[in-house]
């Protein structure tokens, strides 16, 4: 897994952080595009160290690219999205095809981890 600067145009990247501001406002502490086996930090709060095993977080979220086939057929409808609750925040994961996104949080109602995933969805899809 390598850690990039610069996967995606700027210009992309920043619809990703605009969008996710406009969600989640300053709740947002950082967001996250990766491929299979690539990845790039495309936001992280001011506040916010950035020491965090980046490439560790993301080989355990690429586990999102196998769900939307393992979870297929289920009653429970397509896979869409998934949020992990830790200590001090929240990361959401939604993938599309090849890519994905992750953006962690400071606090997240089930309305806004609805609305956010739905709106990085919109823009994987793109």
């Amino acid at each position: 897994m390598e850690l990039e600067t610069q996967l995606l145009p700027e210009s992309r990247a920043e619809s990703f952080v605009r969008t996710c501001r406009t969600v989640v406002g300053d709740d947002l502490r950082s967001v996250t595009y990766f491929t299979h086996d690539r990845c790039d930090q495309i936001y992280l709060r001011s506040d916010l160290e950035a020491d965090a095993d980046l490439t560790g977080f993301v080989e355990h979220e690429t586990d999102g690219f196998q769900a939307r086939t393992a979870y297929r057929g289920s009653e429970l409808g397509n896979y869409r999205y998934t949020v992990r609750a830790f200590d001090h925040g929240y990361l959401t994961r939604v993938t599309a095809d090849d890519k994905g996104v992750f953006v962690t949080t400071d606090g997240l109602t089930l309305r806004r981890s609805e609305e956010l995933a739905s709106a990085l969805g919109e823009l994987l899809r793109e």
